[in-house]
């Protein structure tokens, strides 16, 4: 039976929220909702844990490291309103600290995308469960409708919000320290994620770790050396270093539904406790590692090489050179970079069966999807190659990006200034885009205020400029303009 209780904030304010007999419960909270379920109240199992640092510790997450809320109201240096929304978006960050009638804290409630609905499976009855990510990346796929599962492109963009997201907390100084499948709320239908459990976060010099993480997503190094007193300058804690490791698992698994180290390798006889203990931690192997394929699973459809030149070597340096060797990981930065070149290489698999739906389109030659093994149908391959000015030397440019072409794509003020990149603060309005007219194609103006085409004439707002193979042209006049050429790739 529920009844209406008063919570008491630390700023004096009451709210109220929803008592019931039996509250969801973690590891280290329970729950209660508000009346309209806009927002949670969560107290701590065990209260008499909750000391000095701990209020210290949530004080500071809530105020001077909140990436939600403007710095002119006490949130992280140099948040606007703007980027304050944006990443209430991506995190369910804490609000509020509760002081009555015990110690806890308020939280937005997960939006309601974020929740199963009444069709999510025909197997189990999944409504109002929290979509976590190993329903999506596991075994746990076949029990779900196909129209909650996404496509690649979905996972793709998933993969690129939680690096943005993951790469704010780590410039602000801050770690998660359990970031795992259960901790990132993921919805493929529309692509997003949020991540959560934010009151868990390591302020590093200031705020030790209260968690050790989540079983496969735990650091080698940390998972290896648990065992040590914990004052033992030898053990290893959960850091941003250690997220870098959690980060690259969660990516591989959005990417390829399967975990990076769970491979057939047996590192121990003695049990199956000692066998889990080392493929995890000690002796971690990549089951993709070029130099050892003893983990390696007798059959891999797509692997880390579909994924083009930038993600296969991010993936080498998190799981070959950095599995053990923490300081070699790719940060946050670097996989949104490497994200967002590849975003631009997807392409659509001809196939409307294919489960996948897109591919990275990274050899023009091959233009095979992995994930269904069917050659792409279209009579033409249309590749912009972005090409940015050698600072210092007018006139000499460099290979930026690449851009791949079909019917309607898209061209952002990344693609037409090298020094834009897509991240939260970039302006998203397109500026141009590419059509497709009687097998000819065209790059329409939009917005671009300096386009210049390959004869050195302007194309106007609402002109057209046709694109031929070999075609280059100027996309804006600053010197941070880029230069594109252009590549059509007859396939046959």
């Amino acid at each position: 039976m529920s009844r209406i209780n008063e919570a008491t904030l630390a700023n004096g304010r009451k709210i109220p929220y929803v008592v019931t007999d039996n509250p969801p419960r973690g590891g280290m909270k329970y729950t209660y909702f508000a009346p309209d379920k806009s927002y949670v109240v969560q107290f701590f199992n065990d209260p008499s844990k909750v000391d000095i640092n701990t209020r210290n510790r949530l004080e500071a997450i809530i105020g001077k490291y909140n990436p939600t809320i403007p710095s002119t109201s006490g949130g992280a240096i140099g948040t606007d309103e703007r980027l304050a929304s944006y990443f209430r978006k991506r995190f369910c960050w804490p609000t509020d600290i509760v002081i009555e009638p015990e110690f806890g804290l308020v939280s937005p409630a997960y939006p309601p995308n974020f929740f199963f609905g009444n069709n999510a499976s025909d197997y189990i009855d999944l409504k109002g469960k929290d979509k976590k990510s190993n329903w999506f990346t596991s075994g746990n796929r076949r029990f779900l409708n196909k129209a909650e599962l996404g496509d690649f492109r979905a996972m793709m963009q998933m993969s690129i919000l939680l690096v943005r997201s993951i790469r704010r907390l780590h410039q602000a100084g801050l770690a998660h320290s359990d970031l795992s499948n259960n901790n990132v709320l993921i919805d493929p239908k529309s692509g997003n994620c949020v991540v959560i459990d934010i009151d868990s976060l390591v302020v590093p010099g200031l705020f030790p770790p209260e968690v050790a993480g989540t079983r496969g997503y735990i650091a080698p190094e940390v998972l290896a050396t648990m065992e040590l007193d914990r004052n033992d300058p030898k053990r290893r804690v959960p850091s941003s270093v250690t997220d870098l490791h959690a980060l690259a698992v969660l990516i591989y698994e959005y990417l390829f539904f399967r975990h990076p180290l769970m491979g057939p390798k047996v590192f121990s006889t003695k049990s199956a406790e000692e066998d889990d203990f080392l493929g995890l931690g000690s002796m971690a192997l990549f089951i993709e590692n070029p130099n050892d394929t003893s983990n390696r699973p007798s059959s891999l459809t797509a692997t880390i090489k579909d994924l083009g030149p930038h993600l296969e070597k991010l993936f080498l340096r998190a799981f070959v050179d950095g599995l053990h060797d923490p300081m070699r990981r790719p940060t946050a930065m670097e996989w949104e970079r490497g994200l967002s070149r590849t975003w631009d290489l997807l392409h659509r698999c001809s196939d409307p069966s294919c489960s996948a739906g897109w591919f990275v389109l990274h050899d023009v030659h091959n233009p095979v999807c992995p994930f269904c093994g069917k050659r792409i149908k279209d009579k033409k391959i249309v590749r912009l190659k972005i090409n940015s000015q050698v600072s210092g030397h007018p006139g000499q440019y460099r290979s930026y990006a690449e851009l791949d072409a079909a019917n309607n794509t898209p061209l952002f003020k990344w693609h037409t200034n090298s020094n834009i990149f897509p991240d939260e603060k970039a302006d998203s309005s397109m500026q141009a885009y590419i059509c497709c007219h009687n097998d000819e194609w065209y790059l329409i103006n939009s917005k671009a205020d300096a386009l210049i085409s390959p004869n050195g004439n302007p194309v106007l707002k609402g002109q057209a400029m046709k694109l031929y193979n070999g075609a280059v042209f100027r996309a804006s006049d600053s010197d941070k303009g880029t230069l594109i050429e252009v590549s059509i790739t007859d396939n046959i």
